[in-house]
């Protein structure tokens, strides 16, 4: 009775938010709706009517609604209220410029956008009414989840640290170190709970206990070991009566890597031709600051560990490794000059990359490209990691878009590995379409801890 209780509870979380998207995709659509009749509906050729004004509307609906699923904009109780406020309004920002071309080729001409300007920062006050009331509902009619963490390996702190930024969502009210418990009185403990989290469990204990959750309707959540995320990326077969699953040696197929090359030249030729003033501007700014060089190559490593010189506007004082030891950028860092601060929270020190990726050392999308020496410092701690240069390394990538600066190399590397394995087009156009959202996530770009060379910390992992 009472996993049937949690599971009309899920259900009813999951109608909750529906509603909601509806409520400020509609509100959202009607403000657009009425901009259109009142400013831009006399503009065209023809001027519609009725049935014109309601197809508009759906179109503009649709559009505003499968943006904000991309961002994340619609996610209430998933996110907190600042994240769901900044992902909505970012994805109403994108749906209007959009909306506006699409005016302008009906139009067959520019009509002002000053209407669509106002219209988005209404809908951006609207959004964060909404937001407010939607979260503050949400939470008074959902408690947080009831969970039980099992865990094992070294410390875990670093993991509930993670939970504890979703403590509206998530609550560790029990935490066992499986490994020293008996099964029965693990087994008992999880029926006091509502789920159940895993953090980096033996693999032969791991799956009795996930076995007794999925039996008795326990939500699960499991931390995935490397293994696991290349077995996401199988392929699966039948032999015969036999289901197998296939892991090529090689995870991009001939076709794959021809498409792939084909999109970064034509899109490195159209952003270099696109964002040449910004670059201008950018090594102007450089050059004034310090009389230093504007650019600065550094050794990377990239597909089948080959090394090629990476492009990057300096951001940093010149010599500001002169002790010869590579290290990554830490939290306040001394190096970094007042341009560089800016250039590296706006991305714009990554857009001589762009260079990179023409001539074929990288790509738009893959693994973050690492230094020789951090590399080798972090195949101590974790041989798996060449895993990584599998494919390309990329300007953007699934661990840029999901990660941060100094997110654990661990997880990087799972991150990585869940792109390399689960490769396609449209993956490569989401994560390119998320990166613009992360460009104005500036907690993205945060440095390491003071006195760290590298990400690494004491760390979960095989």
């Amino acid at each position: 009775m009472e996993k049937e209780l949690l599971q009309k509870a899920q259900m009813r979380k999951r109608i909750y938010s529906f509603l909601m998207a509806l409520l400020i995709v509609a509100l959202e659509g009607g403000i657009m709706l009425y901009t259109w009749v009142v400013f831009y509906n006399h503009e065209l050729p023809k001027a519609y009517y009725f049935r014109g004004h309601i197809f508009i509307f759906v179109v503009y609906m649709l559009i505003l609604f499968l943006i904000s699923i991309m961002y994340g904009g619609l996610k209430i109780g998933s996110y907190r209220m600042i994240e769901l406020t900044f992902s909505q309004v970012f994805s109403t920002v994108v749906t209007n410029i959009l909306f506006y071309l699409i005016i302008c080729m009906i139009a067959y001409h520019f009509p002002t956008p000053l209407p669509v300007l106002f219209v988005t920062i209404l809908q951006s006050f609207c959004i964060g009414a909404w937001v407010y009331l939607a979260t503050m509902i949400y939470r008074r009619l959902f408690p947080p989840l009831d969970i039980l963490l099992l865990y094992g390996g070294r410390k875990k702190d670093l993991f509930v640290e993670k939970v504890r930024t979703r403590r509206h969502q998530f609550a560790i009210n029990a935490s066992i170190r499986a490994e020293e418990k008996e099964l029965s009185e693990i087994f008992r403990e999880i029926d006091r709970h509502e789920a159940v989290m895993m953090w980096d469990l033996p693999l032969t204990l791991r799956n009795t206990l996930f076995k007794y959750c999925y039996e008795n309707a326990v939500e699960i959540y499991t931390m995935p070991k490397i293994m696991d995320i290349i077995l996401m990326g199988s392929n699966t077969l039948h032999f015969f009566d036999t289901p197998l699953l296939l892991t090529k040696s090689s995870p991009l197929e001939l076709e794959q890597l021809i498409l792939k090359r084909f999109f970064d030249i034509v899109f490195s030729l159209l952003l270099i031709i696109l964002l040449s003033p910004i670059m201008l501007i950018t090594a102007l700014c450089i050059r004034l600051y310090d009389r230093g060089p504007v650019l600065y190559r550094q050794t990377r490593v990239t597909r089948d560990n080959r090394t090629f010189l990476i492009c990057k506007f300096r951001s940093m004082i010149v010599e500001a490794e002169k002790d010869g030891t590579a290290r990554l950028a830490t939290k306040n860092d001394a190096r970094i000059t007042p341009v560089g601060r800016v250039i590296r929270k706006m991305r714009i020190d990554e857009l001589p990359q762009l260079f990179n990726v023409l001539s074929g050392e990288m790509s738009f999308v893959g693994p973050r490209p690492e230094r020789p020496e951090i590399i080798e410092t972090y195949q101590k701690e974790m041989p798996e990691f060449t895993y990584r240069t599998k494919v390309k390394a990329g300007i953007t990538g699934y661990a840029q878009v999901y990660g941060k600066y100094n997110t654990l190399p661990y997880d990087k590397l799972k991150l990585d590995l869940y792109y390399i394995e689960n490769f396609s087009v449209w993956l490569d156009l989401k994560l390119i379409i998320l990166t613009a959202k992360i460009l104005f996530t500036f907690e993205s770009t945060e440095g390491i801890e003071e006195g760290n060379i590298t990400a690494l910390k004491e760390t979960n992992h095989e």
